[in-house]
């Protein structure tokens, strides 16, 4: 554990956080104070709780529609991640079709191949390939 003096609202506070956190903190501790000045100022309030508390609402209720939003995104996801595997689905399902069809087209080729081979070796006494 790594300790760290932050000020908030003029006030400073020693903290502990994990190795490698420090910075972090503070600017988590910088943030803080920067909402609490910007509320001070547009708000006229003057009480340190009551700026400390509206501050804390008011990142409270960032993370709660971030919390939405993420969810939403998570959503969005999930059904794009099912439309991929529909289509995947679908595409191997139209490849199978078509190969399908390639070779049935490819049989009936050559079955009429065979036969006009066969009716030309007929009719004329040449065996005359086709194809």
């Amino acid at each position: 554990m790594t300790h760290v003096n932050v000020s908030i609202h003029g006030r400073q506070y020693r903290m502990a956080c994990e190795d490698g956190q420090e910075d972090h903190l503070l600017r988590l501790a910088k943030d803080l104070d920067r909402r609490i000045e910007q509320l001070k100022s547009d708000l006229g309030v003057s009480g340190d709780m009551r700026l400390v508390v509206m501050a804390a609402l008011t990142i409270a209720d960032e993370l709660t529609d971030a919390g939405k939003r993420m969810r939403r995104l998570e959503e969005e996801l999930a059904a794009l991640q099912d439309a991929r595997v529909t289509s995947t689905d679908r595409a191997q399902a139209t490849q199978a079709a078509i190969i399908t069809a390639f070779n049935s087209a490819a049989e009936r080729l050559e079955g009429v191949t065979r036969s006009l081979n066969a009716t030309v070796g007929d009719g004329t006494g040449n065996n005359v390939g086709i194809g």
